[in-house]
């Protein structure tokens, strides 16, 4: 894991949030002990999140949620959830095809994920600097496997929620749709498969239901500026609120 100073409030973000396994942790702590500035970071964090230790308490989704969340979805009738790849004629289809009806059943839950998301539960909120859209991105299974926040000034951050499994010549990368004419854009490179602040091409202002996408591809990114390789997690973006 390194650990540099621009990567700092992110860091410690993570750190305070138990988003570390074991082994970065003690990294992280054996850092606090030597950088007066991490050390800063971390209490910052802890500062910030603190009210979510005091303030929030477990409860049990209702029914009712669920009803509102599913009349808040748009119709889809019988057509899986768009790709990146789809809106690219340029790019091999197989190399990224998304036509499986697994990922229907994917983006109707990040929606209805990135809904629960922006209404109380994200560590996003108590930032500084707050977020235009969060997106929560699944896997084809519908599991949680990261959360975009795009700060709308070619910034995002991207918080990985699980391992990955990714070989040395491959590399993930993090790519948005802001609108079919332009097709997909890149947001980066995600480095040794950990979580990070990505500053991609100048970008529209992200909207609502604005596709975010998380692709394996060659090593040093897309040869052809474009997703080409398999899909790890995508989801829809919803405002922050």
């Amino acid at each position: 894991m390194r650990i540099e100073e621009r990567d700092f409030p992110a860091i410690a973000d993570d750190y305070v949030l138990g988003l570390l396994d074991a082994a970065e942790a003690a990294e992280v702590e054996a850092a606090i002990e030597r950088d007066g500035g991490l050390a800063e970071a971390v209490a910052r964090a802890r500062e910030r999140f603190l009210p979510l230790d005091t303030s929030v308490e477990p409860a049990p989704v209702s029914s009712a949620l669920w009803d509102a969340i599913s009349s808040r979805l748009p119709e889809q009738p019988g057509a899986a959830a768009p790709s990146l790849a789809s809106v690219s004629p340029r790019l091999p289809l197989a190399g990224n095809d998304n036509s499986r009806s697994g990922w229907r059943a994917t983006a109707i839950s990040a929606i209805a994920a990135s809904l629960i998301l922006a209404g109380g539960l994200v560590w996003s909120v108590t930032r500084v600097n707050e977020p235009l859209v969060v997106a929560v991105l699944l896997n084809e299974a519908g599991e949680i496997q990261a959360v975009v926040e795009d700060f709308g000034n070619d910034t995002a951050s991207v918080k990985l929620l699980n391992d990955f499994a990714v070989p040395q010549d491959k590399t993930m990368q993090v790519w948005t749709l802001p609108s079919r004419e332009m097709g997909p854009m890149s947001l980066g490179l995600l480095e040794q498969s950990h979580s990070a602040k990505l500053s991609g091409s100048t970008l529209p202002r992200p909207q609502e239901t604005q596709l975010y996408e998380i692709t394996l591809e060659q090593a040093g990114g897309s040869p052809t500026g474009r997703p080409t390789g398999p899909i790890l997690a995508k989801g829809f973006a919803k405002l922050a609120r």
